[in-house]
């Protein structure tokens, strides 16, 4: 494995997160997970060379930029203040990426509200599509970050990233998220109560189906999006 690449800590090996982390393994990055009670998804990534601690503090340790792949701001939260966590642990130059949908008030103030003495550099990089792309390594992330973290970080990224946009500041990207789920969300209510309007009138709603499709409002990426960020929060 080589070792010009940043060491990467990983949290969260669900349903978007074990594409990321198997793709940063097969990209070359050193890479060390903490786990939960399932261990299934596991299995393959440390086949394939990842290593495995048993704290969120040992993880900050092993680690260059740790990945936090987990619902959102509660749970966000737990890993970084709980009991053995990673800001107890952090040194100079240790990067949090966070890429869940989070709260991008609670964002913007971790970890810097704690007044710890070695704290570190907090970014947001919540994700777009859906768990098959995770896999192929082709999802988009929104990044909130400071120029020249945005810099460091674009590398590896982009091992399980197709696009990646630098949208501004720590909390930009989570805003940017929340503002893209609302789009997506909008266009699913619009769709339902188009479908609504046309079984009353008695139109074909398969016939409806075809000409949307055919059409200028055909966005099935952001309503996919909505979509898998609804199963993410009911798993």
């Amino acid at each position: 494995m080589s070792t010009d690449k940043p060491r990467i800590g990983f949290v969260g090996l669900g349903l978007m997160g074990h594409g990321m982390a198997k793709n940063l393994v097969a990209k070359g990055f050193p890479l060390t997970v903490r786990l939960h009670k399932n261990r299934k998804p596991a299995e393959d990534i440390l086949a394939a060379g990842a290593k495995e601690v048993k704290t969120y503090a040992e993880l900050a340790r092993a680690s260059d930029i740790v990945i936090l792949c987990v619902t959102g701001s509660p749970q966000i939260e737990e890993i970084v203040y709980g009991e053995t966590d990673i800001l107890s642990a952090a040194r100079e130059g240790l990067v949090v990426v966070d890429t869940s949908t989070a709260e991008p008030s609670s964002t913007a103030k971790d970890p810097r509200r704690s007044g710890a003495r070695r704290e570190p550099r907090y970014v947001d990089a919540p994700l777009a599509r859906t768990p098959k792309e995770a896999e192929e390594g082709r999802l988009n992330t929104m990044v909130g970050a400071d120029e020249a973290t945005f810099a460091q970080l674009k590398p590896v990224l982009s091992a399980y990233c197709e696009n990646v946009v630098h949208v501004g500041g720590p909390g930009h990207g989570h805003m940017v998220k929340l503002v893209n789920n609302f789009i997506a969300m909008s266009i699913a209510t619009a769709t339902a109560e188009a479908c609504a309007a046309c079984a009353k009138a008695g139109v074909s709603i398969r016939k409806l189906h075809e000409v949307v499709s055919a059409g200028g409002s055909q966005l099935r990426n952001l309503s996919d999006d909505g979509r898998q960020d609804a199963r993410e929060r009911r798993s």
